[in-house]
């Protein structure tokens, strides 16, 4: 992977959209699996809503992408923004989100929009 160098205001941007808990947590989630909404919402016991307006400052940013399938709205890492492997290295320090994703499977909860 070539690395690309970010200038201090991307590199800042970036660090400041994930020094929040929960876009953290969602970058953590998606990066191994693509989620739609509804998922985030079971997993990280939060508003629709307030889900929404983080993935809004993640897609804005360009760090998450999202596609659309029927109704439903899908969110994973954008493997093609500059901060990516800045994103990458950070998310490596966290605790792995697997077994959250395992345990809404579990549930039955999993892709629940579909």
């Amino acid at each position: 992977m070539n690395q690309t160098i970010l200038s201090v205001k991307e590199a800042s941007q970036a660090l400041k959209l994930l020094g929040d808990q929960t876009r953290l947590s969602i970058v953590a989630l998606i990066n191994e699996n693509e989620c739609c909404v509804c998922e985030f919402v079971e997993l990280l016991n939060m508003s629709q809503p307030s889900i929404s307006q983080h993935l809004r400052k993640l897609r804005d940013a360009g760090i998450v992408k999202e596609q659309r399938r029927g109704h439903w709205v899908f969110y994973s890492l954008n493997e093609h923004h500059d901060a990516y492997p800045m994103v990458l290295n950070i998310i490596k320090h966290v605790p792995d989100m697997k077994d959250k994703i395992q345990q809404l499977e579990q549930s039955g909860k999993r892709i629940v929009c579909e």
